[in-house]
């Protein structure tokens, strides 16, 4: 006969069992979104730093509301389309390629320049910054280790910039950011009790975070701009009490044996510093760039609690590596108050193929923007722009668990198709 304590120890390893391939920071097919709602999606967001063109800059440089003359709003509604498809090679426990588990994500930003003073101006920015998600249907191969997973953010906070001289300016944003987080997955109760069919986990919570940037413009010509920001990284804490449903006999009274009251996931969002420039060509064409480090080796750690009698520690490193982000784009006048812009960037992968998992499958991305600016008056400018994102392959190759099984395979199609318009009005 088990003692009490060794049965407390199996039922804490079926809970990690059943945990580790869920419980997990979430972001599945997501990625750090460039794209807030503003004109320089059209060049793919390159410049971001050095434009300090509208009141978008409170949030992409604050250092660059030094440049703006008069108060502005700045109002995008940006929708985004994830295009998602799963192509099995392999799996232990059989399960077909799922539906398109991509999803339609409305989005918007709002943001906003005070005229203080001609050294001080003040600012105002939010935009959704973070996340995305994947909903496969309930059979596909990798059912065991998720079903759905969506992390959602959005930040909003203040912003000051100061002008120290004509070449050299300074700012700052403070920020909240809100994530909403929800991971299901499917439990495999036949390895314990064949003939049962599948039960259900679900994990869902929301949490707010703080952060801040900090900004510096440089401009050594008029037609010249430099720009340097660095974003802090963002702790989120989530905890939920884990949903069970449909437990097979064996899963059921071993679960049991402990009260899972709740569990709690560690994430952070990472740190980033982003170089951006802009050179004024001629009087039609104006080119940026943009280099760009995240910190995403800080983001691959999590920790996941089970906390009950005793507290049981889930601890686990993904291997994550810090990305490189680059990026250039033009912007053309083709004819007067008319502009067309476009763009290409790229940012390399978080993480190698033996690492990746199917609830988090990211791969280097490359990125292609075209829009059209069109200055309405000297107060009202007008813009559209489209972005495709490719996401890569995001090749899976998995040995798994004896609850999760193996999994092979890749994703195609895999991308992303983001959409915006923009309005800046001068008062």
């Amino acid at each position: 006969m088990k003692s009490p304590r060794s049965g407390y120890q199996v039922t804490s390893a079926v809970a990690g069992l059943l945990l580790a391939s869920t419980a997990t920071q979430a972001l599945g097919g997501g990625i750090w979104l460039y794209e807030q709602g503003v004109p320089d999606l059209g060049m793919a967001n390159a410049g971001r730093a050095a434009l300090a063109e509208n009141a978008a800059t409170a949030g992409g440089n604050p250092a660059g509301l030094t440049r703006l003359k008069q108060s502005e709003v700045l109002a995008g509604i940006q929708p985004m389309f994830l295009d998602v498809k799963f192509d099995k090679d392999a799996s232990t426990f059989g399960g077909g390629d799922g539906k398109n588990a991509g999803a339609f994500i409305p989005g918007g930003s709002f943001y906003y320049a005070h005229n203080t003073s001609p050294r001080l101006k003040l600012g105002f920015a939010a935009a959704s910054t973070f996340g995305a998600g994947l909903d496969h249907s309930g059979q596909w191969a990798g059912r065991y280790y998720v079903t759905e997973v969506v992390l959602l953010t959005a930040k909003a906070g203040p912003s000051a910039g100061y002008r120290i001289n004509d070449n050299w300016s300074v700012g700052a944003h403070a920020f909240a950011m809100y994530a909403d987080l929800t991971q299901k997955a499917a439990i495999n109760n036949a390895v314990l009790d064949p003939g049962v069919g599948d039960g259900k986990l679900r994990f869902k919570d929301y949490d707010l975070g703080y952060g801040g940037q900090l900004g510096v413009l440089f401009s050594p010509y008029d037609s010249t701009r430099l720009g340097l920001t660095y974003s802090s990284k963002v702790d989120l804490d989530f905890k939920d009490e884990v949903t069970l449903k449909n437990l097979g006999p064996t899963l059921s009274a071993l679960t049991s044996l402990i009260e899972i009251k709740d569990v709690k996931l560690k994430m952070s969002i990472p740190q980033t510093v982003m170089f951006s420039a802009y050179h004024d060509l001629n009087d039609k064409v104006e080119l940026v760039a943009n280099l760009g480090w995240q910190d995403w080796s800080d983001f691959g750690q999590y920790l996941a609690q089970i906390q009950s009698t005793s507290t049981v520690k889930l601890e686990k490193d993904r291997n994550f590596r810090d990305t490189w982000h680059t990026a250039i784009g033009v912007r053309y006048a083709f004819r007067p108050n008319w502009k067309v812009l476009t763009g290409v960037a790229y940012d390399s992968s978080p993480v190698k193929t033996r690492d990746r998992t199917p609830d988090m499958p990211l791969d280097r991305q490359w990125r292609i923007g075209i829009g059209l600016q069109h200055e309405r008056s000297k107060d009202l400018s007008l813009g559209v722009a489209y972005e495709y994102v490719n996401m890569g392959d995001a090749d899976i190759d998995r040995a798994g668990g004896p609850l999760t099984g193996s999994l092979k395979g890749s994703y195609s199609p895999y991308a992303i198709h983001i959409a915006n318009v923009t309005m800046n009005w001068r008062f």
